[in-house]
């Protein structure tokens, strides 16, 4: 049995068993004609007996009708379900829940220093991890089915295949013109171009394309050259020389004549993509053929079924290597937020503006969604609830009215005679 239900039987029956006692002692004494003591007895039992029936008939009248009777103003919760319902959520809504409790609370109990202290525990922060790595795990399990994957992969082929990805690529090629910055990808592209040309490697290479020309289109040539090796290689190194030499004069002049031809070509490329039709139609039919190949969808797959397989042994592991590396990159989080005062002002704040843009929306909806339940409860299930949340203190005040009026009746009692 519950024993909220146990204490409220046991707090009935002793409210109970005094009223029954006041009106045992009450018909005991008037049988005595109230004679001596019988007399201050009466006077007890007949105002605790009124008391406790007075307190009886309130604390029903709260759940139900007192003996059945339909009684006007009784059992006023049962009744009131749908206002008490609407009060309480408002109360809550209101007074819990409203955005300067709550930012208030928060100040109070500083969210990113106990963050930072959880963070920094190795315990806390394996079980987080253990936490990510189990919904990784059933995350997984979950997109391997048959049927999810054939959801996936139709969505996906539908936003691919809507998606008009030369106007989109001549957005992104033409807000990466802005302010030159693509001149900074030509940057980029000549230094490790002249990296790349500065290594053994590429110059060995160069040296052996240099000497098979030679030997194709200048066989006779060819044969006479005394050290073909030496010369192949020196000519290599000049064209290096050369090129970088040219790359520096590009890096050195922003108005260079390489900067203007670039940047004239992408400038031509971005009109291209949004008025070459037949451009735009390639390029479309190139991203179909990609979306709808039966190798590269294969591929993709069985891929993506590698991974799984790879992560569901590694998540297996006692010492899950990706585990350890979540758990570190928790713990490495939790430290530098330590040391880092201005981050952890931030993360306060940004959790104040979380509270204050959207708090009113979440406590509407908290409050909307505890009348709608409140109000969605069976009436006696409702009743049952809440007096035996508070039916067992409740029985407190039949035990005091009892008592208390019984007390008081000898109070009157005591007046009456000295009045006499």
């Amino acid at each position: 049995m519950d024993n909220r239900k146990r204490l409220l039987i046991r707090n009935k029956t002793i409210a109970t068993g005094l009223m029954i006692g006041a009106a045992v002692l009450f018909v005991i004494a008037r049988t005595q004609r109230g004679i001596g003591a019988w007399e201050w007895i009466a006077a007890f039992s007949e105002a605790a007996m009124v008391g406790a029936l007075a307190d009886w008939f309130a604390v029903v009248a709260l759940f139900r009708h007192p003996l059945g009777v339909p009684i006007p103003h009784t059992a006023i919760i049962k009744n009131k379900k749908d206002a008490i319902a609407g009060n309480l959520a408002d109360f809550i809504r209101d007074k819990f829940l409203a955005p300067e409790t709550l930012i208030g609370k928060l100040r109070e109990h500083n969210p990113a220093e106990h963050l930072t202290a959880y963070l920094m525990s190795g315990k806390n922060a394996d079980g987080l991890a253990k936490g990510l790595t189990r919904v990784i795990s059933e995350s997984l399990d979950f997109i391997d089915d048959d049927r999810v994957q054939k959801i996936l992969q139709a969505a996906i082929c539908n936003r691919i295949e809507n998606f008009d990805l030369s106007s989109s690529a001549g957005v992104l090629l033409d807000t990466l013109r802005n302010n030159n910055r693509h001149q900074m990808v030509l940057d980029e592209i000549l230094s490790r171009f002249a990296a790349w040309l500065s290594t053994p490697e590429a110059q060995a290479k160069l040296s052996n394309s240099i000497d098979n020309m030679l030997t194709k289109e200048y066989p006779l040539l060819s044969q006479f050259l005394p050290n073909r090796d030496q010369f192949s290689k020196g000519a290599g190194e000049k064209i290096v020389r050369r090129v970088n030499e040219y790359i520096q004069d590009v890096n050195a002049d922003p108005d260079h004549e390489l900067r203007q031809t670039f940047d004239n070509a992408v400038t031509g490329f971005i009109v291209r993509l949004e008025s070459d039709h037949a451009l735009r139609s390639q390029i479309e039919t190139i991203k179909l053929a990609a979306v709808h190949n039966t190798f590269l969808s294969d591929y993709v797959k069985n891929l993506g079924g590698d991974l799984k397989i790879w992560l569901c042994n590694d998540l297996k592991q006692p010492h899950s290597k990706i585990q350890g590396k979540i758990a570190e990159a928790i713990k490495g989080f939790g430290s530098t937020l330590s040391k880092n005062r201005e981050l952890k002002e931030s993360l306060n704040e940004h959790l104040e503006m979380l509270v204050t843009n959207y708090g009113d929306t979440l406590r509407t909806a908290i409050a909307k969604h505890i009348s709608e339940t409140v109000q969605k409860w069976e009436n006696d299930e409702y009743v049952t609830e809440i007096e035996l949340s508070i039916g067992s203190d409740l029985q407190f005040i039949r035990m005091n009215g009892t008592l208390v009026g019984g007390i008081i009746g000898l109070l009157l009692h005591a007046i009456g005679l000295m009045l006499n």
